[in-house]
């Protein structure tokens, strides 16, 4: 589905806890975070399972400069983004297969 390069973000049940990445394969990677493979990372210590928003690029440097601003917002700003993508905060993973 996104080629080249996908910012994404991911919560947990409650909302609390925001983890923003960026991959080349947004199933692959997304699937990793779900399965837990890195038992020690933040999406695992933090139960960060649900996809809430992606953008796809056509190159994975478009979503690293991306991602960095992104990271450079408050949490209100990455919230507002969410809700405008995704106002009922669902998990989009089904979405994407």
């Amino acid at each position: 589905m996104i080629h080249g390069g996908a910012v994404y973000f991911m919560t947990n049940s409650r909302h609390t806890v925001l983890y923003i990445g960026v991959t080349s394969n947004l199933i692959a990677r997304v699937q990793k975070h779900k399965g837990k493979l890195y038992p020690k990372s933040f999406t695992a210590r933090y139960n960060a399972f649900k996809l809430v928003y992606f953008e796809g690029f056509h190159s994975i440097e478009e979503a690293i400069a991306r991602e960095k601003q992104i990271k450079k917002y408050r949490r209100e700003k990455k919230d507002a983004l969410v809700n405008e993508m995704n106002p009922e905060w669902k998990d989009l993973f089904d979405a994407l297969e």
